[in-house]
């Protein structure tokens, strides 16, 4: 068979994809461009994407195709009815990233609850080296002992960090954006009150009617002062306009690894706010460790297995 995978570098150039050559002929794109898709895929029996787009037109002009693979979990780049109808299988990976988002997720909370950057700052800049005393505390910092964290989305990876969060001693509360997960060990909140009453809320929900924008203009100023907010869910959630006004207005920390235009571009908003301090951005890699690239591309291995 023909295998062509048209945006390698999204998985990391240190990923070994020699797995999928024993399957065939394997062609390898670094990144492809909406304009080369038809081009890079003709004569595909089976193609692998993780976020180029693939739609009816680009199906009908490979007849060959026979099998989708995406590098990820999310399927919203692909035309699914337009798969089914053409006979084209589409196979997706899921839970492969838990644990490396879980762990993103601390370490955000971390970097800004302690105040890594400004204490780094210090250290390495040379004032530490102008102190009388051996220690500086100027940046007060606290525990996550005995506060209250908030998640949005109580998936595998919202119950993975409330079971940490309260290994950690910090009381877990939750909120199901379709109001169908509420049976969990954890206390079942609406948004208002999550939003009023925690010191840390994460979102770990997947972006859908129920989930965009959920947290905007109306309700940011719920949100204690001091509070920590962390998307590493997807982008389009938070209303990113109205949370860069929020930061500037008053003592608020962010945490974000997803935007809803990525990579950001650069008349973004929070790339020109005032406190910089009180924004901590990654540029979603929170699903890529490397044991989660691991896991896959053994994911989309097996789904060809299965296929074929």
């Amino acid at each position: 068979m023909n295998l062509v995978l048209l945006d390698a570098e999204t998985l990391g150039s240190d990923l070994d994809l020699s797995p999928l050559e024993r399957f065939g002929d394997l062609e390898v794109y670094d990144i492809t461009e909406p304009d080369e898709t038809a081009d890079n895929i003709a004569g595909a029996d089976i193609v692998l994407t993780n976020k180029v787009v693939i739609d009816r037109a680009i199906m009908e002009q490979t007849p060959s195709l026979k099998l989708i693979c995406i590098t990820a979990t999310g399927m919203n780049n692909v035309d699914l009815e337009a798969a089914e109808e053409l006979g084209i299988a589409v196979r997706n990976v899921a839970g492969y990233s838990t644990t490396s988002v879980t762990e993103h997720t601390f370490a955000m909370l971390f970097a800004i609850v302690k105040k890594m950057e400004y204490y780094t700052l210090f250290a390495r800049g040379g004032a530490w080296s102008q102190s009388p005393i051996f220690t500086h505390l100027e940046q007060p910092f606290w525990e996550i002992a005995g506060k209250r964290w908030g998640i949005i989305g109580m998936g595998t990876i919202g119950q993975n960090v409330a079971r940490i969060a309260t290994a950690f001693g910090a009381e877990v509360v939750y909120h199901s954006t379709s109001g169908a997960n509420t049976d969990q060990p954890y206390k079942h909140v609406d948004l208002d009150t999550l939003l009023s009453t925690c010191d840390v809320v994460s979102i770990h929900a997947p972006l859908n009617d129920q989930t965009r924008n959920l947290i905007g203009r109306e309700n940011l100023p719920l949100l204690r002062d001091g509070a920590i907010l962390l998307n590493v869910g997807r982008g389009g959630i938070i209303n990113e306009t109205a949370l860069a006004r929020e930061l500037d207005r008053r003592e608020l920390y962010a945490g974000l690894d997803v935007l809803e235009t990525e990579p950001i571009p650069s008349y973004h908003p929070f790339m020109h706010i005032d406190h910089i301090e009180r924004l901590l951005m990654t540029p979603h890699v929170a699903w890529g460790s490397i044991e989660s690239r691991q896991k896959l591309l053994e994911g989309v291995v097996k789904n060809i297995e299965e296929f074929v």
